[in-house]
Order: structure tokens, then sequence, then C-alpha cells
């Protein structure tokens, strides 16, 4: 029988495997290759002949893709630009991953843009005019955080203080992420598909580390190089379901009432490919799990939940599975893992530090499992992948059946933390914060819990 520490140590080790298995540098070099004068980008080939290649890099693994695609590409980029942050590289900093002069490298802010995001909108407009008289390849790497590490208004009466309003609204209205981007694209002229209609002429290729769910690749980041889907969420409906009217400014406002769609109408190449998503950290995280010996299930379904609804399924998929496994007489099998990903829907209600994961895993501590027996043992670990958890440092936290014991010993109340949003500091203070550094991926949340009944 397994004990406590060997538990949390297993669970950080399924999480950690799921890290290395969507790796963004990685899925570059697996989906990207050139042979002579033709670059093979997963299901498309491209003979490049005499035409030039540019690439423009955006989100929080922006520098993660661009390296290994300058070494791919050896010598045939002429030019990039890289609109990221500072977590944009491997964990220790971007010290760790170099970049060429031939890149133009801008630090965005994130959640909410910066004057570097907009001079990675210029500087990426400038690219693609140049691109475009040229009709040149242009590769286009997109992930997840992008939507505010580059960004520029649809019009001049917005400011960036109004940008920044808005997004912050946004942020922590408790609205999905399909939801936030629809709004968002409404006032950019960058976002839903803009920003590569600035080059009509280029073949392009987008290829993505995506942290949306499944099929919505077009929202990533906004969708800078892809027009939103039909089915997409009207940017009106939005507001007024999530009474956000008197929280955005006015100029975000009457953006939103007169939005318009880009020029869709080219001939050039068009293609985007999914690299890594959520369903590959999970799979790997469950291929992990196994390893080890846990009975695993995949709850593909506890996704995008608001956070108490979502933390309540988890808890019944949990002893439901540990109901299963002991109906398998031929198995001896006493412990079970259940694995979970995507994003819950979490309001913020106070001014604490924290975010969704670090919420999920104290209110999955506080929440009394009737599947448990005293003698039982139980761990949660809930991190987001880019290693970042709304707006404190962590990317997540563990916790068991003793962590709320524990802060109680120490005169921490979990309902309070909760109510003043502040679950970075409650797992400060028991050292069960999860702090990997940025990882130079990003594909949604993980969520991990392992018991015995």
């Amino acid at each position: 029988m397994p004990n406590l520490t060997q538990f949390r140590m297993a669970a950080r080790e399924i999480f950690d495997e799921a890290l290395l298995a969507v790796d963004a540098g990685e899925a570059i070099r697996r989906a990207v290759r050139l042979q002579g004068l033709l670059l093979h980008a997963r299901d498309e080939t491209f003979d490049l002949g005499n035409r030039k290649v540019y690439s423009i890099a955006i989100g929080k693994a922006a520098v993660t893709m661009a390296s290994p695609l300058e070494e791919i590409l050896t010598g045939k980029l002429v030019a990039g630009v890289v609109a990221g942050n500072r977590s944009g590289g491997r964990p220790g900093g971007d010290e760790r991953v170099k970049l060429s002069s031939r890149w133009q490298i801008f630090q965005g802010g994130h959640p909410e843009p910066n004057d570097q995001s907009l001079a990675a909108a210029q500087a990426s407009f400038a690219l693609l005019k140049h691109a475009n008289e040229e009709r040149a390849l242009v590769i286009l790497l997109i992930s997840g955080g992008g939507s505010a590490m580059i960004e520029w208004p649809i019009n001049e009466s917005i400011t960036l203080a109004d940008l920044r309003a808005a997004n912050k609204a946004l942020v922590n209205c408790g609205a999905s992420i399909s939801e936030i981007n629809a709004v968002r694209r409404a006032f950019s002229a960058v976002k839903g598909g803009r920003l590569a209609a600035r080059a009509p002429d280029c073949d392009q290729i987008t290829l993505i580390v995506s942290d949306v769910p499944a099929g919505e690749e077009r929202t990533v980041a906004s969708g800078p190089t892809l027009p939103p889907p039909d089915d997409a969420p009207n940017a009106l409906d939005v507001i007024a379901r999530y009474n956000l009217r008197a929280h955005l400014p006015e100029t975000i406002l009457r953006a939103l009432e007169t939005e318009s769609k880009p020029d869709s109408e080219r001939t050039s190449l068009r293609e985007h490919f999914v690299l890594v998503d959520n369903q590959s950290a999970l799979e790997a995280a469950g291929a992990a799990a196994g390893r080890q010996g846990f009975a695993t299930e995949i709850a593909g379904d506890v996704s995008d939940q608001p956070i108490a609804e979502g933390c309540a399924q988890l808890l019944s998929r949990l002893n439901s599975l540990h109901e299963r496994a002991k109906t398998q007489e031929s198995s001896r099998i006493d412990a079970v893992c259940l694995i979970s990903g995507g994003e819950f829907a979490c309001p913020v209600t106070g001014e604490g530090m924290g975010g969704r994961n670090l919420e999920t895993a104290l209110r999955l501590a506080s929440a009394r499992n009737p599947g448990l027996s005293e003698s039982g043992l139980f761990v949660a670990l809930c991190a987001g992948t880019d290693g970042i958890d709304g707006n404190s440092p962590a990317a997540g936290a563990i916790v068991d059946n003793t962590t709320i014991q524990r802060a109680r010993a120490i005169g921490l109340d979990p309902s309070d933390f909760l109510k003043r949003s502040d679950a970075y500091s409650f797992f400060i203070a028991l050292g069960d914060a999860i702090a990997t550094g940025a990882t130079g991926t990003n594909v949604r949340d993980l969520r991990i819990l392992l018991s015995t009944a």
C-alpha cells in the first residue's frame, strides 16, 4: 500500500511527463523539416525555389517555437517577429532559448497588452507588407497568451488604456475563452484573421500550440491568422450575459456595435495545423499514470464547467472509478487516478493572488468526499501547463487529505481565502504551491486526482 508521500510524488511525476509530451519546441521539430528546397510542414510541401521565408511567432510559446524553426530552415529564414513575453522560453527564462538577430523580439503584456504589444503589431504589419510585395512564404507560430502580447486597436479612438481595461474586465468576469475572444476580436486590428489578411498574396501556414477546446483552434490568441468559426459567440451577447457594459470603455462599446469582418478574398494558400493541445497532455498523463500502476480514467467531459460544478463532478467521478475498480476481481489495483483538463470558469471575487488551478485545488481539499474512508489516501494536483496561474507566479498547487487539517493548525481559514480569491497565499503558507517556472508551452490545465478507497 503506498503512503501519502509516494502519492504526492506520483502526481508530480505524472504532471512532469505530460509537460514533456507537449513541449512546443519538440512539436515544431516533429512537424517541420527541410529537404533541399522542399519544405515539409505537416501535410503540406512547399518548393521554396528562390522564394523567401518570413515568420511571426505569437504567444507564451513564441520563443520556444521560433528557435527550432530557425534551426530547421538553415538560413532560409529572412526575418521574423516574436510577440511573446518574459515567460516565453523554458524554465529559467529566455536565456536558455536563443534567437538570432533575424528576429525582432517584443515582450508583450499578459494578461493585458502593453506598449510592446502595440510595437509587436506594428513590426508584424511592416514584415507582412514586405513579404506580400515579394510573394514570400510566411510561417505563423501561434500559441495561447497571444491575445494580449500582440495588439492594435480597430480604430484610432481606442487607446492602450482602453485595451487594458477591456481585457481586465473580460478575464475577470468568468466567461469562457471562446466568449472572451469573441469580444476581443471586435475591437482589434490583429485578431479574427486580420493579421494574415495584410499579406493576401503570400502563401501562409499556421502552426498552433492550442490552449482552447478541441476543434476551436481558430480562437487561439484570438485567431490572428484565421477567421472566427461560423458559430462563434456574438460579442454583444457576451457583454449582456456577463453584465460587462458598465465595465468597458465607451470606445470599446462603439467598436463592438460596428464590428466588421476582414476581407477574406485571396488566391494564395492558407493552411493551419494544431501541433499539440490539451488532449495531448491528457493522453500523456494517462499513460504515465498507467505505468505507475493506477487504474486510470480521463474525464474528458469535465473540462470547462463553472469551478464549483467542475470540482463536484471530479469527486463524483473519482468515487465511480473506485467502484468500477472494485468490481474487477482479477485486478489487484487498489489505487486510482482520474485526469481532466480544460479551464474551469472562475470569476474573480476578491483582490488576492491566484487563479483557477489554485482555487480548484483548494476547493477539492475543502470538499468532503463521501467515497473516501478514514484510512484512504487522496491527492490532487491542479496546474497550468504554461507554468502560470492567474495573477500568481505559481502553476497551481497540490493537496491531500491532510491539507485542511494542516491549514487550520496554523490558523488558516480556507473559506476566507476563497472569498478573497487568494488561494496562492494559502498554499504558499502551507508550502504546497507548484512552481515550475515558465514552461515554454501552453495547452490549458491539468487536474490529476489520485486516491485509495
